[in-house]
């Protein structure tokens, strides 16, 4: 009997690594609570960038970068064979010959890079031409894939933020949740769509979208600022539903936005990113409490003391 495209012994994953990838991050930071301000320590989960390369045979040296994922590391394989057939690039785990640890420019192994070979006969770069990768984005040579390098890129497109002191108050931000829910009018409905909004110092809201994706709706409001001609948002700050990823802050950066602020956790990277290009990073936005973690002068807190 003919074997099948999606019969499993096709499939040969070679990606697992005995050292379990660091997944958290210890991070400083500025807690408050209600009047009292305090320098702390938390835990955040790992971001970085996955690399994912077309090689066309075990026996070529040639790879054709094809996506770059923003994830936590960790079970990479399986992201790297999920995205591929979620996004209709692969029928089965019969088209897929190996997925192997990439290396760097300097031909060492790094953890952020996979080369995806395909099963003999099957055209995965022609179906990634022809249909495109939704989820994903070219990568430029000159940029990278570590978290590092994608900090400096976003830094060499969009200057770093000039410092600001006082610029807003811990008592403004701990409003600006309760102001976002009283402006969601579909979310009361349905319960299933993320907000962002978009605030003055003062706390006067001036915007807000709703979508499903986060990232859709931070959009939302950048588009509304660029077909307005208000860009850069240099008196505006933003407050989203959820947690704050790289992706979030890099809009954030590009939009000159000096301050972003969310109800949930953000990511490492996100918090690199804000620290290295000058955004004030504020998160679990939540009653009388917050935690800031770049830039803290931004805001108007207690003096902070050491636990």
């Amino acid at each position: 009997m003919a074997e099948r495209p999606g019969d499993a012994k096709h499939f040969d994953a070679q990606v697992r690594s005995e050292a379990d990838p660091q997944r958290q991050a210890t991070i400083a930071l500025v807690r408050v609570r209600g009047l009292d301000a305090s320098t702390a320590q938390d835990e955040l989960a790992v971001e970085e960038p996955l690399e994912l390369r077309i090689r066309p045979s075990d026996d070529s040296t040639a790879t054709e970068s094809v996506a770059v994922i923003m994830r936590t590391p960790g079970a990479d394989d399986e992201l790297a064979a999920g995205f591929l057939f979620s996004e209709g690039l692969i029928v089965g785990r019969g088209e897929l010959a190996r997925i192997l640890p990439g290396y760097d420019d300097d031909g060492l192994p790094t953890g952020n890079v996979l080369d995806i070979i395909p099963a003999t006969g099957i055209p995965l770069l022609k179906r990634i031409h022809a249909g495109g990768v939704s989820r994903a984005f070219a990568v430029n040579a000159s940029c990278g894939v570590c978290g590092r390098n994608s900090i400096a890129a976003v830094c060499a497109a969009f200057p770093a933020l000039a410092p600001d002191s006082g610029w807003t108050t811990a008592e403004t931000l701990t409003a600006l949740p309760e102001r976002l829910r009283e402006g969601q009018r579909v979310f009361d409905s349905t319960g299933g769509l993320h907000a962002a909004a978009l605030f003055a110092p003062d706390g006067t809201l001036l915007a807000l979208r709703e979508d499903v994706g986060r990232h859709n709706a931070v959009d939302k409001l950048i588009g509304r600022s660029l077909l307005d001609g208000t860009l850069p948002l240099r008196h505006a700050m933003l407050l989203v539903s959820g947690r704050l990823s790289f992706e979030i802050v890099q809009k954030v950066v590009a939009a000159g936005i000096p301050l972003v602020a969310a109800v949930s956790a953000p990511s490492s990277l996100a918090v690199d990113l804000a620290r290295q290009s000058g955004v004030t990073l504020v998160a679990f936005l939540r009653g009388a409490s917050m935690n800031i973690y770049s830039h803290p002068s931004r805001v108007t807190v207690p003096k902070p003391h050491a636990d």
